[in-house]
């Protein structure tokens, strides 16, 4: 077992599972402290580095894409407080942090672990019921059904509609963006059959975010509906994206088209090999991007 305790947080590897639980000290983000404990499985991991500086360093674990279902949400936007697979690292432990990156990259290498994506999330997401205030309303999740209330600075668009009850049915895809420069953050819930391209500042499916200290906490929001929508890599995704009976063939790939296939029929295999794909599954897959070809 491996194990570096830090004001910013302890991090504990088994040789099966990471135990990233976040510090109590003062610096140590919101997001990161309601987020609380996650245990990561070594099958989720892509890498792992240490950086040292003068007077501390950092440990990053770089996940597999499509592993947890935060990181899809924020599209890899969560800036260095709130990123909670960064560890920060004072300079008398810098012996203890690469005792630790090897004996975790050691194990990727004896469990021959794929750094390649996945189709199917291997964390499970904040759990539910959750409820944000930040912005210009306040976010609430269940599990079943997103709640927006408004608050009163929301614009009249907004609060003369009245709460939105979004059941996760009709929920197909959600985006949380923080506050970059004078330009407004937001969480933004894409629904079905009704597409909106207005601004979050009058989007009854958006809640507009500001720039202010709870404004993280909407990822958690964002996290625990994107763990209950269907994985967009999943094979049962691939399935239903190909051609209905009678449907016209789709056009011949191009030469850049046909590298990708390849490449995407290698990931196929390697994730089959490694077990995360099915017999089934991985014929299935095979059969769709073999027919693009």
């Amino acid at each position: 077992m491996a194990e570096i305790i830090q004001k910013d947080g302890t991090w504990v590897f088994d040789g099966d599972t990471l135990r990233l639980t976040p510090g109590r000290d003062k610096n140590v983000s919101l997001l990161r402290r309601e987020l609380g404990e996650l245990l990561v499985p070594l099958t989720a991991l892509a890498g792992i580095s240490f950086e040292q500086g003068k007077k501390s360093g950092r440990l990053r674990l770089r996940l597999r894409d499509g592993a947890d279902p935060l990181l899809h949400a924020t599209g890899g936007r969560l800036t260095e407080p709130h990123d909670p697979y960064q560890l920060t690292v004072d300079c008398d432990r810098y012996g203890v942090a690469e005792y630790f990156v090897d004996e975790v990259r050691n194990a990727l290498l004896l469990d021959q672990v794929p750094s390649g994506p996945v189709d199917s999330y291997l964390l499970p997401g904040p759990s539910v019921p959750l409820s944000v205030s930040a912005g210009d309303g306040v976010a609430s999740f269940d599990g079943e059904r997103v709640r927006l209330e408004w608050k009163w600075q929301a614009e009249d668009a907004k609060s003369a509609a009245g709460p939105r009850t979004l059941p996760l049915a009709d929920i197909v895809a959600v985006e949380w963006q923080p506050t970059v420069g004078l330009e407004n953050g937001h969480l933004r819930f894409t629904v079905r059959a009704a597409p909106s391209k207005v601004p979050p500042k009058y989007d009854p499916n958006a809640v507009e975010l500001w720039g202010f200290k709870r404004d993280p906490l909407m990822a958690l929001i964002a996290a625990a509906v994107q763990a209950r929508l269907p994985h967009p890599s999943a094979p049962a995704a691939v399935e239903d994206a190909r051609p209905a009976e009678g449907a016209p063939a789709p056009p011949p790939a191009t030469e850049d088209d046909h590298d990708a296939l390849l490449r995407r029929l290698r990931e196929l295999g390697e994730l089959h090999r490694s077990g995360v794909l099915t017999d089934e599954e991985f014929t299935l897959a095979k059969q769709a991007v073999l027919k693009r070809m």
